[in-house]
């Protein structure tokens, strides 16, 4: 499609669609961005919707908000605030305008500004874009009526046809950004696959949208803008979600390791699709079984590891609370098993959609009698995979239950994925127990070096054996209550998780020579690296260490954390990480930054918050 207005080229941008929860924003956001990461910008996104299964139509709790920033090198946060706010209703304009740049541009649908509407959110005046003071260029549409002429000879009723506005709003940013509407049709026809004719009625409305931007010369500030894809690394990318991305890095472990997968799991938010996305997959070998509780999920994992399958099993923060007693029972078997805890904002039920770092403790500790696990965090979307592929190879390699922290903010995101190559990853060898084990194989022989059991699964002639939760013999695995014995096996199994091996933390920026160092762990990592990034712009000596692995830690943890002189512990909730490291390295006393909004970093109070440390 050619675009005849001046069309100006952009490093990166950001768009954010909000509106009704039932307006389509989400599905809106995931076309803009699945085009553009398409034709090969980098993208990264944040969804953001209320835990509201249906809040009242109109009404400010009810807002829904997609938002994502595409760039033509790597991006690496959804951005702090928006070049272009779509509002589909009064009451989306009223909450999201905060998120809009002051020389930004605002599209509305003028049929979702009545009376009745501006009423429901809240507003004093008939004029809400001079009672918010609104200054930004604004393009008022009448959405709502078009679509209806759009699809008038369809034979659709209303309440279907209004399920398209989002594709109209789609339409005319498309029109704005110069992106090619034959991806979008593609994804949209794939989509509705089992329902054609719904998918031809949203590319004749997303067409509609962009004729629009065409006919009328829409733009902001009198061009229309190009993001130009300056990938440096060749291959086939994709917009995955991390949740995705997480599930598809368990198949590429069970893959490798030559095992079948198993999956137990209670539907959780944000965690349920994880489950979702490895339903589809029973072709690979994939199994999985949605349980009657959280508890029941993680047993069958269990008892799936005992019989030889990579066992996962998949929750957020309060199902790890009642999955622990069972976690416990692989720690004490000596069972692989990979808990995925998908954080969410607590305690409690809390803040389901919304996404802390609040469990790392609960990871770490939260388990009865000495039960150590190792712990990783996943840093973004696409790492997901990674670290999900490392969990299980620690799992299977090293006989042990190992808790993998994503949080909801990097399992509902999304960004541009480039497609691994299965052969670049590092192999995972189980300690099977060898032939010459057979008629003498006790449950915890150990590898002398590594302390980690061998694995022999049931129906192995010569290889009879039990495992329970009560306390076992050392030497025969026969059920103990011996007191040096308990001791014994209790700093055994913490012997294997502390040797396991893990990479050196990285140091970004100033590493040599820093007059401050920033710490942190997960999914923080594109904020923190992105206020690092403008602080030494800025002409900042700073640095960043961000940790994937927390238990066991790097070795070079105490020599990274001493090496400056002040050093700030960045974390989404009261200061668990920075007391952890307080725990485990000597004499250290960091400054901190915590939040605990359930919304990711911003990057420009990370910067403010940073320089004033650096300023003491």
């Amino acid at each position: 499609m050619a675009n005849d207005m001046m069309v100006k080229e952009l490093g990166e941008v950001v768009v954010r669609f909000s509106g009704d929860s039932g307006d389509g924003m989400q599905l809106a956001g995931n076309i803009f961005s699945t085009v553009s990461a398409t034709v090969g910008n980098d993208i990264s996104t944040f969804p953001d919707y209320p835990a509201d299964i249906r809040a009242p139509q109109g009404s400010l709790t009810g807002v829904s908000g997609f938002q994502v920033h595409v760039g033509a090198q790597k991006v690496y946060t959804p951005g702090d605030q928006c070049d272009l706010l779509v509002a589909m209703n009064a009451a989306a304009l009223k909450t999201q305008f905060r998120f809009a740049k002051p020389n930004g541009c605002i599209i509305i649908d003028t049929d979702a500004f009545q009376k009745s509407d501006l009423e429901k959110a809240a507003f004093k005046t008939d004029n809400p874009i001079e009672e918010l003071g609104i200054k930004q260029e604004v393009i008022a549409a009448p959405i709502t009526q078009m679509v209806k002429d759009c699809l008038a000879d369809t034979g659709m009723d209303n309440k279907a046809m209004l399920k398209c506005r989002n594709m109209f709003a789609v339409g005319l940013v498309c029109w704005l950004f110069d992106r090619d509407l034959r991806i979008a049709e593609d994804f949209l026809r794939e989509k509705f696959a089992k329902k054609p004719e719904v998918a031809e009625a949203n590319i004749r409305v997303i067409h509609a949208g962009w004729d629009y931007g065409h006919n009328t010369h829409a733009s902001i500030a009198h061009a229309t803008y190009h993001i130009e894809s300056k990938q440096k690394v060749a291959g086939r990318y994709m917009d995955i979600t991390g949740n995705k991305a997480t599930a598809y890095g368990f198949i590429a472990a069970a893959e490798k390791a030559g095992l079948k997968l198993f999956l137990g799991s209670y539907p959780i938010t944000p965690a349920t699709d994880v489950l979702h996305e490895l339903s589809k997959h029973k072709s690979l070998g994939v199994m999985t079984v949605q349980c009657e509780d959280e508890i029941s999920g993680c047993a069958t994992a269990i008892g799936a590891s005992f019989a030889g399958a990579l066992a996962v099993t998949s929750t957020s923060g309060p199902g790890v609370c009642l999955k622990s007693e069972a976690m416990n029972l692989a720690v004490i078997t000596e069972l692989p098993l990979v808990v995925l805890d998908v954080q969410r904002g607590g305690p409690s039920t809390g803040l389901p959609t919304k996404s802390e770092q609040t469990d790392l403790l609960q990871a770490l500790f939260g388990r009865n009698g000495e039960s150590p696990m190792p712990v990783i965090a996943a840093t973004s979307p696409t790492d997901c995979f990674d670290a999900a592929y490392m969990a299980a190879k620690i799992a299977l390699e090293h006989m042990t239950p190992v808790v993998l922290l994503t949080d909801g903010y990097v399992a509902n995101g999304s960004a541009a994925w480039k497609l691994p190559v299965l052969a670049d990853y590092p192999d995972i060898v189980p300690p099977y127990a060898t032939p010459e084990m057979k008629d003498n194989y006790t449950p915890y022989r150990r590898n002398p070096e590594t302390g980690v059991r061998y694995w022999a699964v049931p129906g192995r002639e010569g290889y009879t054996h039990i495992l329970g939760g009560l306390e076992k013999d050392s030497n025969t695995g026969a059920i103990s209550t011996d007191p040096d014995n308990h001791d014994l096996m209790c700093r055994l199994r913490a012997e294997k998780v502390a040797k396991i091996p893990v990479p050196d933390v990285e140091v970004y920026g100033c590493a040599d020579d820093a007059d401050l160092l920033i710490v942190g762990f997960g999914g923080t990592f594109g904020h923190l690296y992105s206020a690092m990034d403008e602080m030494l712009k800025a002409g900042k000596k700073v640095a960043l260490a961000h940790f994937r692995y927390l238990n066991p830690l790097p070795k070079n943890t105490a020599e990274v954390l001493k090496r400056y002189a002040k050093v700030v512990v960045a974390e989404q909730n009261l200061g668990q990480f920075a007391a952890y490291l307080r725990m485990k390295v000597d004499n250290f006393t960091p400054y901190q930054y915590n939040e605990v909004k359930g919304q990711p970093f911003v990057v420009a109070r990370l910067v403010e918050a940073f320089t004033e440390i650096l300023n003491k």
